[in-house]
């Protein structure tokens, strides 16, 4: 683990976070010691399927915002009401 001091890391912010986001961890320090850890963040992996999905190319992503479907489903247009309604007879 490396450490770096408060006024480098202020100073430098943005290479450091490269740094990390590489996957080392640092110890930031003040006055000789140690206040504070900054490490990578670990992938959740209630997404790891749908990284799954585009890296065997049965799915694709270009990095945006998912616009939706080309031809989306058509819905009724019964009320949530109505159809409890209805259960219920």
């Amino acid at each position: 683990m490396e450490t770096v001091g408060i006024r480098e890391l202020k100073t430098h912010l943005s290479r450091h976070l490269k740094r990390v986001r590489a996957g080392v961890r640092l110890a930031v320090t003040e006055r000789g010691r140690t206040i504070a850890m900054i490490t990578p963040v670990e992938s959740s992996a209630d997404v790891d399927w749908a990284h799954q999905l585009v890296a065997d190319g049965r799915a694709q992503w270009n990095g945006t915002k998912p616009t939706g479907s080309v031809r989306p489903p058509k819905l009724s247009r019964k009320t949530a009401a109505s159809v409890i309604l209805e259960d219920r007879r």
